[in-house]
């Protein structure tokens, strides 16, 4: 199923925030300055938008929502020549946290709805959202985009930063449908047997002669997959009700946490457990989840643990590599997690990670992995540094010749 931007936005504008945008003591306006170009997507009538408002933060525990409304309308509307159309936003936590410089995205969602999306100037969010609309830069006046006729599929990385935005496309796959409930029932089954199944259905690929494409099939399979059998589930139990009179509020909230907390699970093992049927499909000898020092347990060790805690086995012949479906601050999690190993690898499905993370990243002595296809969403000057999960695994390999091992996996 296509996924195209239109599905999501009709129009965005795009631009950096001004002083007098933001602070109060500036100004009490509550105005974005230069909007004539939204003429072409909002008309020349006064018009009202319920707004969801959304301050975007590398750090999850930043990222802010607010409901409000904007307003859209010619202040010389009684002016028989002359014309000043204005943007007025109403009142809310995430523009009144925004910096000078920021980024902020107008995007039209519906006929009288708006997303108004703010990120830090240098984040990964930032980055992620103008590669999202097609825009290398941004300036101090917006630059409008009518997406209406816009068809072009968003692919993984586009449903990626759409997800991180709250906006997720109503996927799945009916065809499958009958045959995952003759597997698995009307109940999830484990990460490891879902992985499995998915990556069953999935034919014309090779973990061994395209690894990245070959992961990144199975991943995105699997999701659908997952994603189609949920609905089913989730649905029953909303039928249900909620609680001995069918609304209890704490009942839903709780039903609700644990479908967030299942996906995030599930996409973090699914990940995994894709990443190891490539490693054993390429030969290649590791560890998984095993312990290093102070209980710390590194995704994978190569060529395995019992080498890593072998004092006398070369160093230069032992990798480390993390994963994380996220990356954003959470990659520094895996700079202490094998002491032995001072150079670390860590794989990650973000797209357009900032230049800033990424050459905080190298000089941490931390190698980024990237599947090949996410590439695009990386500047020239990134894609020199990172490696694909073929390199890595070449490199691996090269590694292996330079030693007799047996395969450890575990």
């Amino acid at each position: 199923m296509s996924s195209p931007l239109s599905k999501f936005f009709t129009g965005v504008g795009v631009k950096r925030l001004s002083r007098v945008e933001i602070e109060s003591n500036s100004s009490n306006q509550h105005e974005f300055n230069g909007i004539n170009e939204f003429r072409t997507i909002f008309g020349s009538e006064k018009r009202k938008f319920t707004t969801k408002f959304i301050y975007l933060s590398d750090d999850e525990d930043k990222t802010l929502e607010s409901d409000g409304f904007m307003t859209w309308y010619d202040a010389r509307e009684n002016h028989p020549f002359r014309t000043e159309f204005r943007l007025y936003y109403s009142s809310n936590e995430v523009i009144s946290s925004a910096g000078i410089n920021d980024l902020v995205v107008v995007g039209k969602t519906g006929e009288n709805q708006l997303a108004i999306i703010v990120a830090p100037q240098f984040s990964t969010a930032e980055k992620q959202l103008l590669w999202l609309f097609g825009m290398a830069e941004a300036a101090s006046k917006f630059v409008v985009k009518d997406l209406t006729s816009d068809k072009k599929d968003i692919g993984f990385a586009g449903r990626y930063i759409l997800s991180s935005l709250g906006m997720e496309q109503d996927e799945t796959a009916p065809d499958y449908l009958e045959e995952l409930l003759k597997r698995f029932g009307r109940k999830f089954p484990t990460t490891k047997d879902f992985s499995e199944y998915a990556r069953s259905t999935v034919k014309d690929v090779s973990p061994v002669d395209a690894p990245d494409e070959t992961l990144m099939a199975w991943l995105e399979r699997e999701e659908l997959l997952f994603k189609t059998l949920e609905k089913v589930i989730v649905k029953e139990q909303l039928k249900l009700g909620f609680g001995a009179d069918g609304t209890d509020v704490e009942e839903f909230i709780k039903l609700s946490l644990s479908i967030q907390n299942r996906r995030k699970a599930r996409a973090g093992f699914s990940f995994e457990n894709n990443l190891a049927v490539l490693f054993n499909s390429n030969k290649i000898h590791y560890s998984h989840g095993a312990v290093t020092e102070r209980n710390n347990k590194p995704d994978f060790v190569f060529p395995g643990i019992k080498y890593y805690h072998d004092a006398t086995f070369d160093t230069e012949l032992l990798t480390m590599l993390g994963l994380k479906t996220t990356a954003k601050d959470r990659w520094r999690q895996v700079l202490s997690e094998a002491a032995r190993i001072p150079n670390k690898h860590l794989i990650t499905l973000e797209p357009a990670i900032s230049r800033n993370q990424t050459e905080e990243m190298r000089a941490n002595n931390l190698q980024l992995v990237i599947p090949s296809p996410l590439f695009v969403t990386y500047t020239r000057d990134q894609q020199s540094q990172l490696l694909t999960l073929r390199d890595f695994i070449e490199m691996i390999n090269g590694k292996q010749k330079q030693y007799s091992a047996t395969p450890l996996l575990f």
